[in-house]
Order: C-alpha cells, then sequence, then structure tokens
C-alpha cells in the first residue's frame, strides 16, 4: 500500500503566525492531538507540528500565554515526512524510529497532503502484527 492509499487527506492545520490556542481549539473540534504548521494556508508547505505533549510541556508547564505563544515558537521544525507514493511502510517505519505517532505525507513539492497516524495504520493497512510491534515501539521510549 502506498502512504496515499492510508493517509488522512487535507488535514486541518495552523500557520506559523497562529497562536497556540487556536491550535489546541482546533485539535478539540477535530478529535486530534497533532496539528501540521503550514507557512501559508496557499502554498501548503509544511513547516512544521505541534502536538498536544508540545503545548502541554512547552506551554502549560512553563505557564506561557497561549494567547500570546505563537506555534512557530514551540512547534517540530524538523518533521519526519514521506512522500505520497512512498510505501506506507516508510511511514511505519519512522513512527517507529523516531517514535511519533503521526507522520505528515507532502507531495513532490514539500506541499501538505495527508496526515498518517496510528490509527490510520490499525484501521487501513489490515496488519495487526505491524501494528502491535508499531505501538510497542513508538510506546517504548514514552
Amino acid at each position: 500500500m502506498k502512504c496515499s492509499e492510508v493517509m488522512t487527506v487535507n488535514p486541518s492545520c495552523c500557520v506559523a503566525t497562529d497562536m497556540v490556542y487556536q491550535a489546541a481549539q482546533l485539535m478539540k473540534s477535530e478529535d486530534v492531538g497533532s496539528i501540521p504548521i503550514l507557512n501559508d494556508p496557499e502554498s501548503r508547505r509544511l513547516e512544521g507540528i505541534v502536538t498536544d505533549r508540545d503545548i502541554v510541556l512547552k506551554v502549560v508547564a512553563e505557564n506561557r500565554d497561549p494567547g500570546n505563544t505563537r506555534v512557530s515558537e514551540i512547534m517540530t521544525k524538523d518533521v519526519a515526512t514521506c512522500r505520497v507514493n512512498d510505501d506506507a511502510h516508510k511511514a511505519l517505519h519512522l513512527m517507529e524510529e523516531h517514535q511519533v505517532r503521526r507522520v505528515p505525507i507532502v507531495n513532490d513539492n514539500g506541499q501538505l497532503a495527508g496526515i498518517v497516524s496510528q490509527a490510520d495504520v490499525a484501521t487501513r493497512m489490515k496488519e495487526p502484527a505491524m501494528t502491535a510491534e508499531v505501538v510497542k515501539e513508538i510506546s517504548r521510549g514514552a
């Protein structure tokens, strides 16, 4: 299977200048744990990613104001990504290697096309043993 067959298409996003509270509200309304960060909505070039854990550790635990903290200040900038036509197993290996639960999928121009999450792997790849191994490896460092 290719990443394009497993990914969630067009995930909700923020731009780097958005405030953390906006990303948190989007996570709540979309019931997701991460938000890809784009340079701007038109070009859709991936700049980074913000997770619920980033918000807790880098904003809440440091008593920072989510209304005055930009997502660019807390996002992970060097994001492990796959391309749309990559084999879906590459996304699994990146999850294991980087101990992350989500991998953004970009096209050849670096534009965000989708995201592959643990849930996508579990429900769309139909490989229970592989899913169990990925979850085990990701959770190992948690």
